[in-house]
């Protein structure tokens, strides 16, 4: 039986989202769309859905019951009560990053999904489906360099918009490093510090681009990422560890070299659509394998909360321009 999916935000990335159902995955359809502006909702629709209803409002289609499971990629300020509808409403959902934009926003998720005693929620945290970073988990699992003493990063996009906050490179870009050295270490951090080098010309100088940002994990492992969102030169996601006996570094994603005019030319990636493109396919495809097997096994609510909750102390770094400790509650039963 095809899970029924209803889609809240239809942008960019949501758009790419109902193509996606739409075009590649299996065991799914598009039932439902609600966007902000109607019209769009309905452009998208006619481009990829033309059988889906679009609704008037998210409640109408958290409610409907021609929606199984529900996908939110809408702005970031409405995902706590859009998700928190849908655990109501006893839906599966799966949210985009960030879960909430606080970390208390992520605890209210936390104690009402525990409720209900059954996981509900899956984060879009996709990094952990691309082939690249499971290849570097595998590594370190293995413990192939030993025991590992420092990290390395780099989440750079070749330009930012003109609404992008300082802020926002913590909660909305960095986020994404945070719960990828979550995932791949296996512990939480203790510690965040954020350092500002010289800035950019190429951005206005209140954004303060680009940052270095430092954590601290709770074996001592020191990581150092920088977050640079006007680059220029293309969408460019770095990551090695080092240990005591080596270092693992992430491989680049497998493209063509052209040899021409006296020149070694490799294209890079413009965007985290093209470069995770086959990320984003397997989320979704396990969100909805999950669904059918009423189990999920993707990025959870605790993995949405620790990411909140390291971002909420680097952001209070960025103000205080010291070391800022990270305090976790403990962890609830449903997700240990």
């Amino acid at each position: 039986m095809s899970v029924r999916l209803g889609f809240i935000g239809t942008g960019d990335l949501g758009a790419d989202h109902v193509r996606r159902c739409a075009n590649i995955m299996s065991g799914a359809t598009v039932s439902a769309l609600y966007n902000r502006t109607q019209s769009r909702a309905e452009k998208v629709a006619r481009q990829f859905a033309p059988q889906a209803r679009v609704t008037a409002t998210p409640e109408e289609l958290i409610e409907s019951p021609q929606v199984d499971a529900v996908v939110i990629s809408s702005a970031s300020q409405t995902h706590e009560e859009l998700v928190l509808k849908a655990i109501q409403a006893g839906k599966y959902v799966f949210c985009e990053k960030p879960l909430a934009t606080t970390a208390e926003g992520c605890e209210r998720i936390l104690k009402t999904e525990s409720a209900i005693g059954k996981r509900l929620v899956q984060v879009g945290f996709m990094r952990v489906y691309d082939q690249g970073y499971l290849n570097l988990k595998s590594l370190v699992d293995q413990k192939a360099i030993g025991p590992l003493l420092m990290a390395h990063a780099a989440h750079r996009n070749p330009t930012a918009g003109p609404h992008y906050t300082r802020e926002m490179l913590i909660s909305e870009t960095l986020i994404h490093d945070v719960n990828t050295f979550h995932w791949l270490l296996g512990e939480s951090f203790t510690a965040a510090q954020v350092l500002y080098p010289r800035s950019t010309s190429k951005a206005d100088a209140a954004l303060q681009d680009p940052q270095l940002v430092i954590l601290e994990t709770e074996s001592g492992v020191l990581i150092d990422v920088e977050v640079f969102v006007n680059c220029q030169f293309g969408y460019d996601v770095q990551c090695a560890f080092i240990g005591e006996s080596g270092e693992i570094r992430l491989p680049e994603p497998a493209r063509a070299t052209v040899r021409r005019n006296g020149q070694n030319h490799t294209p890079i990636t413009m965007g985290c659509k093209e470069r995770f493109e086959t990320a984003y396919d397997r989320e979704l495809q396990a969100f909805v394998d999950g669904v059918t097997a009423g189990k999920l096994t993707g990025p959870d609510s605790w993995a949405g909360y620790v990411a909140s909750a390291t971002a909420d102390a680097c952001i209070r770094a960025q103000k205080s321009g010291q070391r800022e400790d990270i305090r976790l509650i403990p962890q609830p039963g449903l997700y240990q």
